[in-house]
């Protein structure tokens, strides 16, 4: 199984409703010295012509361990028609035209734009409300899966891996799964959890590693 880690903080997030939703996580690569600026568009501008046009902002994150200039965010949509209904509006909306423009008058802030369309599993705990001034650290960790496998990695985290995690002090933010199979629909599980430092990330995965009870569930998972 391949897993894929990157440490986040948090620079926005927000109350979550009940997750049948659609989730888009969406990973933007400013051009050189532009993040700040993308942050200042989001911060003063995006977020809020996004609500306005029916989208829920969910979070915003940079990475701690490298500075490329990248900037991750989820939002949701009640489905995939009303998303398209509310790019639709919020593209051809006015003021975000007027901020398009003026935000680009030394050059493109935004580099590279990767989507990818969620689904949350029946075990994500729902999205709770995040001050954004927090001391939490955020990992984003992708887990790709042998063919056929990934129910039985769901069966793990629902019976075992998220009560584990709890009680090394991870806080399970969310999980999901990708809804389009091109991009890992039937063998792909992205999820965050959270820690309260870098520091105690490394401590909270050394006890996890070494507690029985998740060497007895890997165990017989992969019996």
């Amino acid at each position: 199984m391949k897993r894929i880690t990157t440490f986040f903080s948090l620079l926005l997030a927000v109350s979550a409703l009940a997750d049948d939703r659609v989730f888009e996580m969406r990973i933007y690569t400013a051009g050189e010295g532009k993040l700040a600026a993308l942050n200042s568009r989001l911060r003063d501008h995006t977020c809020k012509l996004f609500e306005k046009h029916g989208i829920t902002n969910v979070g915003y994150w940079v990475p701690l361990d490298k500075k490329d200039g990248r900037l991750i965010y989820v939002v949701s949509y009640p489905s995939r028609t009303a998303r398209e209904k509310s790019w639709k509006g919020f593209m051809a909306d006015p003021k975000w035209k007027k901020v398009f423009a003026e935000s680009r008058k030394d050059g493109p802030l935004v580099l590279k734009v990767e989507s990818r369309f969620l689904n949350t599993t029946d075990y994500s705990p729902a999205i709770k409300p995040v001050k954004a001034k927090g001391g939490r650290v955020f990992e984003l960790r992708t887990y790709t899966t042998a063919s056929g496998r990934l129910k039985n990695l769901h069966a793990r985290f629902r019976d075992h891996t998220c009560k584990i995690f709890e009680s090394h002090d991870m806080t399970n933010v969310a999980y999901w799964v990708p809804m389009d199979k091109k991009q890992g629909a039937d063998n792909t599980l992205v999820y965050l959890i959270s820690h309260q430092s870098r520091e105690q990330a490394k401590k909270n995965w050394r006890g996890f590693i070494g507690d029985p009870a998740w060497k007895k569930a890997q165990a017989a998972s992969e019996a």
